[in-house]
């Protein structure tokens, strides 16, 4: 068997530039980036790949994967990154702490203001940091992960890994006291952007959201969830349809952001006037609030604020 190679992002210091840097777009960001040895990979180096792919105007989806067809992956990592122009970068916020991905013209540099998370979403001494290559072509990804999106989240004793292989997403649970059967839904059309979780009607037991958005220009939001049954096992969470709240409704056309923000889940998105494009919304940014509560059918999320912020 041919013998394993390493290779890991090679890390550099960028200078500073006398003239003002232009602005970055979301676009300027998309696409995929990879480590040196991506050229040697037909022998037998160990390389990864950084792929951007823009949700909004401001945020995209990031996924760091890892060579896994000789061994386990060595970084796995999936998250939203928000765009500051200032910095040139896309900030991710995970575990307390940020991520930071800046791109300097086909060079995308990760580095983090906590060192420890540049190694926490990888094994074997591994680590994020440091400068990969943007691809001109198309990303060969046959010795990648095939799962497009992966996160284990974890409230007390209970673990909740969440994963989506093709058009599969797949939610499985451990250590629910009597059914940890795990879950799969068909999300044709859709992508997986993040997953949270929490505790939004304070009985102690988690909830479990997994936030998606439809493929395509509008990047219409869809929410999976989850919540255990006082640590028995779990059912699915319903949030009703937009389209059936005349209030949140009125300008509404997608580019929605969700979160779980203490024991509540804010839902927001830009408001569209009478001849907007999809691309340039005019409104303001509305946000619900919802709270967790008891229905006939199971827990529903309940709307208790609607508000239109600048």
């Amino acid at each position: 068997m041919k013998s394993k190679l390493l290779c890991i992002a090679s890390v550099a210091i960028l200078s500073a530039c006398s003239s003002s840097p232009q602005p970055l777009t979301i676009n300027d960001f998309a696409g995929s980036y990879v480590t040196d040895c991506y050229e040697q990979r037909g022998e037998g180096y160990d390389w990864s790949a950084v792929t951007i792919r823009a949700l909004t105007d401001s945020t995209a989806t990031i996924s760091i994967r890892s060579r896994m067809d000789e061994k386990k992956p060595t970084c796995r990592f999936d998250a939203v990154g928000v765009l500051s122009d200032k910095d040139r970068t896309l900030t991710t916020t995970v575990e307390g702490g940020h991520i930071f991905f800046s791109l300097d013209a086909d060079s995308l540099s990760i580095s983090s203001d906590d060192e420890s998370l540049l190694t926490y979403f990888c094994s074997g001494g591994g680590s994020m940091a440091g400068k990969y290559a943007k691809l001109q072509g198309e990303l060969d990804s046959s010795q990648l992960d095939k799962r497009s999106f992966s996160k284990v989240l974890s409230w007390d004793k209970y673990f909740f890994d969440i994963e989506v292989l093709g058009n599969q997403l797949i939610v499985s649970p451990a250590n629910l006291e009597i059914s940890n059967r795990v879950e799969t839904h068909d999300i044709t059309g859709y992508t997986v952007v993040d997953a949270q979780i929490g505790d939004l009607n304070m009985d102690n037991y988690p909830e479990v959201f997994i936030y998606l958005s439809s493929d395509g220009s509008g990047s219409y939001g869809k929410l999976i969830g989850y919540s255990v049954n006082n640590g028995k096992s779990m059912s699915m969470v319903y949030l009703p349809e937009i389209s059936s709240n005349k209030e949140i409704s009125d300008g509404y056309m997608g580019h929605d952001q969700m979160e779980i923000v203490g024991s509540t889940f804010i839902q927001r998105f830009p408001i569209y006037k009478p001849g907007d494009t999809n691309a340039n919304p005019t409104g303001n940014i509305r946000q619900v609030q919802y709270q967790l509560v008891d229905g006939e059918a199971g827990r529903v999320l309940k709307v208790v604020q609607v508000k239109d912020v600048p």
